[in-house]
């Protein structure tokens, strides 16, 4: 399964979950509010007014968030018996001001600690893939791993089979592979060709492994 700014989730079965964007829907009026507050005089009763309505703003984008969030993972956890995940550095990722806002609104760090104790409620097996494991340059068809694969670029085409990807379905299913080879083997997993530092999988949770379905998720 991999984690995304326009499908916030994208399963190895090419199933999609939109991203509902909560933080865009009230950013205008969260602008407007905030610019409204710094005119103000700091103590005045108009001060805290504008104070209580960016405060609660900011609640109803955090409950949003939060609720679809929760929605998202019950679903993903009752409906497998295994997920994989890719363990991203979500912490470093939002140094980047380009994506900053657009990852923490999609919530990828707390999507993936509920799908952490939700996989303990029910029973499930979670395995997180090594974050440097060339899951969207990888052909899951060949194998071949391309030198480079911008974030840009969504679609391609393995130059040794000739087989087209859509980045983020080919991604889930390399992840995929990867996290059921450690279920069975219980060992890291790198692709021959890879030239990562590292490129493996780490076993979250194998409650058990007679498995009914399985998917993935980065």
């Amino acid at each position: 399964m991999t984690r995304g700014i326009t499908s916030l989730v994208t399963t190895s079965d090419g199933e999609t979950f939109a991203n509902p964007k909560n933080l865009n829907k009230l950013h205008k009026k969260l602008r407007l509010a905030q610019k409204s507050l710094k005119r103000k005089t700091k103590g005045s009763n108009n001060y805290q007014k504008a104070r209580l309505k960016v405060a609660r703003i900011h609640a109803k984008i955090k409950d949003s968030r939060l609720d679809y969030t929760h929605k998202l993972t019950t679903q993903l956890i009752r409906e497998n018996q295994t997920i994989v995940v890719e363990d991203l550095a979500v912490k470093n990722m939002v140094k980047n001001h380009k994506l900053a806002r657009a990852i923490s609104d999609a919530n990828w760090g707390e999507l993936v600690r509920q799908l952490e104790y939700k996989a303990e409620w029910y029973g499930r097996q979670l395995i997180k893939i090594d974050r440097y494991f060339p899951s969207s340059k990888r052909c899951s068809n060949c194998g071949h791993v391309v030198e480079k694969l911008p974030l840009n670029i969504r679609e391609w085409k393995c130059p040794e089979c000739g087989t087209h990807h859509d980045r983020d379905i080919n991604a889930a299913i390399n992840i995929l592979a990867a996290g059921l080879a450690v279920s069975v083997c219980g060992a890291t997993v790198r692709p021959e060709r890879s030239k990562s530092r590292k490129a493996g999988a780490k076993k979250q949770k194998a409650p058990n492994s007679d498995a009914r379905e399985s998917r993935a998720v980065s």
